[in-house]
C-alpha cells in the first residue's frame, strides 16, 4: 500500500490507496507535460487570490517564487518523483509545499482539480496547436518550392487512377497545399473554442471567493471566460475538436504519401525520393522502399483511432467532472507527438526528391486528349453530350484499329463529324491542353504562377 499524505482528497479516508489502485488511478506518468501549463495557471491564481484579499503580498510573492522555482526544476529535469504524486498537480503542489511551507496550502482556495486540470490542458492544446500549425507551413513551403520548379513539367493528370488529362506537377503540388491549408484554418478554429478560460469554475458550480476571472482571462491569454461551471470543468469538446483535426490532417498526408509511393515505384518512375527518407530490404539488395511515406500512411489509422477514443469517452458522461476523463490525455499526446513529427517528415520527403520530368511526359498518351476534341465541336454549337458520344466512337475506332487518335487519318475524323479539319492534329500538345485551362483555379500556366504567387504572399509572413 501506498501512503495518501500528498494527495489532493485524503482527509476523509480511513485507509491508504492500494498499490495496484495507485498504479491504475496516477497519471503522473503521462501528465508531466503539463507542468509548464500547471505552473502558469497556478501563479495566475496565486495572483487572483493577492487580489481577492485571500492572501497578502508577502504569501503571494512566496508561492510565486517557489511555483518559478518548480518551473526552473522541470526545464532543467531535476524534478524529483515521489511516491503519491497522482498526477501533475498533486507533484507541483507537493513539491511547492516543501519549498515554500504551510502556505503552499493556501494556493488551493477556491479552486478546483477539476478547473485546474481543465485550465492547464487547454493551454496546452493551444500551444500544441500553434506548433501544429508552423509545422503545416513548413510542408506547404516545401511543395510551394517544387510548385515553383514545375510550373511547366507536364504529367498525367488521374482520376479513379486512370490516365485523364494533363497536367502539371507544379499543380499537383498546389493542390496539396490548399488541402493542408484547410488543416491550418481547422487549428485556429478549434482554437477559438479552446481559448475560453474554465478556471474559477470551482467544482462544478463556481465559488464565492470575489475571483476577478476576467484578470485571470487577461493574464492567461484567454479570449472569454466559461459562463456555466457546470459546463467548463467538464467541456472536452476543444480535444476532440484538435483530435479530428489531427485525423483529417492524417488523413491529407496518407493522400499524399499514396501519391508520391504510386510515383516512386518503377512503374511510374515520376519521382525519387531522397535515399534519407527510403530504406532497403533485407533480403535484396536491389530494393529501395518509400518506408516514410508508408509509415505516413499507416499512421493516419493511428489519429483517427484516437479520435475515436476520445469520443468513446465523452458520449455517456453525466455532468460533471468523471474520471472518465483522465481519458482525454493519452490519445492527444500521442496524437500530437505523431502528427508533430509526420509532418516534419513529409516536408523533408518533399523538399528532397526529385522528379523525373521525361518519365511523367512519356506517360502522357492521345487518348487524354479526347476532351479537348469534344471541345472542338462544343465550339461549332455541338452540345457537349452528342460531342462525348461522337469523340468517345473515336477512341473505340482508335482502340480497336490499334493505334493512337492522331494517328487516325482525317477521312476517320470527318466520317463521325464533316466539323472536323486537319487543325484538330495540332489538338495533340500536352502544353496547349494545359494551357487552354485558364479558368480562374485552372492548371495553365497563367494560372498556376497565379497561384504560386498568392501562396508565396500568404506564407512569407507566418
Amino acid at each position: 500500500m501506498t501512503g495518501s499524505s500528498t494527495r489532493l482528497w485524503g482527509g476523509r479516508f480511513t485507509s491508504p490507496t492500494a498499490a495496484d489502485m495507485a498504479a491504475f488511478n496516477d497519471s503522473f506518468r503521462f501528465d508531466e507535460r503539463l507542468a509548464d501549463f500547471d505552473i502558469r495557471g497556478s501563479m495566475a491564481w496565486s495572483r487572483a487570490l493577492a487580489q481577492a484579499g485571500l492572501i497578502d503580498e508577502t504569501e503571494c510573492n512566496t508561492l510565486l517564487q517557489g511555483l518559478q522555482q518548480i518551473a526552473s526544476e522541470f526545464e532543467a529535469e531535476i524534478f524529483g518523483i515521489h511516491v503519491g504524486d497522482e498526477d501533475i498537480h498533486t507533484a507541483v503542489e507537493r513539491r511547492l509545499t516543501e519549498l515554500v511551507g504551510a502556505v503552499a496550502g493556501k494556493l488551493h482556495t477556491g479552486r478546483s482539480r477539476n478547473d485546474q486540470v481543465a485550465t492547464s490542458f487547454r493551454l496546452f492544446c493551444l500551444d500544441s496547436s500553434h506548433q501544429l500549425q508552423q509545422r503545416l507551413r513548413e510542408l506547404q513551403r516545401a511543395l510551394l518550392a517544387q510548385a515553383h520548379h514545375h510550373i511547366h513539367t507536364l504529367m498525367p493528370g488521374y482520376t479513379h487512377l486512370q490516365r485523364a488529362q494533363p497536367m502539371t506537377f507544379g499543380y499537383w503540388c498546389l493542390a496539396y497545399i490548399e488541402m493542408f491549408d484547410r488543416d491550418y484554418t481547422r487549428l485556429e478554429q478549434a482554437a477559438q473554442h479552446m481559448r475560453v478560460l474554465p478556471l474559477g469554475s470551482g467544482a462544478l458550480t463556481g465559488n464565492s471567493l470575489n475571483i476577478d476571472r476576467q484578470a485571470l482571462a487577461d493574464e492567461l491569454g484567454f479570449d472569454a471566460i466559461s459562463t456555466n461551471a457546470l459546463d467548463a470543468v467538464s467541456d472536452r469538446d476543444f480535444v476532440a475538436e484538435l483530435l479530428f483535426v489531427a485525423a483529417l490532417t492524417g488523413t491529407h498526408l496518407s493522400r499524399m504519401a499514396e501519391d508520391l509511393i504510386l510515383y516512386s515505384s518503377a512503374e511510374f518512375g515520376f519521382v525519387e525520393l531522397a535515399d534519407a527518407y527510403s530504406t532497403g530490404s533485407s533480403l535484396m539488395p536491389q530494393k529501395k522502399n518509400p518506408d516514410s511515406m508508408e509509415l505516413l500512411r499507416g499512421k493516419s489509422g493511428r489519429l483517427m483511432g484516437n479520435l475515436v477514443a476520445i469520443l468513446t469517452v465523452l458520449k455517456g458522461l453525466p455532468l460533471a467532472y468523471n474520471k472518465d476523463l483522465q481519458e482525454d490525455k493519452e490519445p492527444l499526446f500521442d496524437s500530437i507527438d505523431t502528427l508533430d513529427l509526420g509532418l516534419h517528415i513529409a516536408a523533408a520527403v518533399v523538399i528532397s526528391m526529385q522528379m523525373n520530368p521525361e518519365r511523367m511526359a512519356a506517360a502522357l498518351e492521345d487518348s487524354m486528349f479526347a476532351t479537348d476534341l469534344a471541345d472542338v465541336l462544343v465550339r461549332q454549337g455541338m452540345p457537349f453530350r452528342e460531342a462525348h458520344h461522337k469523340v468517345g466512337q473515336l477512341v473505340r475506332h482508335a482502340l480497336h484499329s490499334q493505334v493512337s487518335l492522331r494517328a487516325l487519318p482525317i477521312t476517320d475524323y470527318q466520317s463521325i463529324h464533316p466539323g472536323f479539319d486537319e487543325t484538330i492534329y495540332a489538338l495533340f500538345d500536352a502544353h496547349q491542353s494545359v494551357a487552354q485551362k485558364n479558368s480562374i483555379g485552372g492548371c495553365s500556366p497563367e494560372r498556376v504562377n497565379e497561384q504560386i504567387a498568392r501562396w508565396e504572399a500568404t506564407l512569407a509572413w507566418c
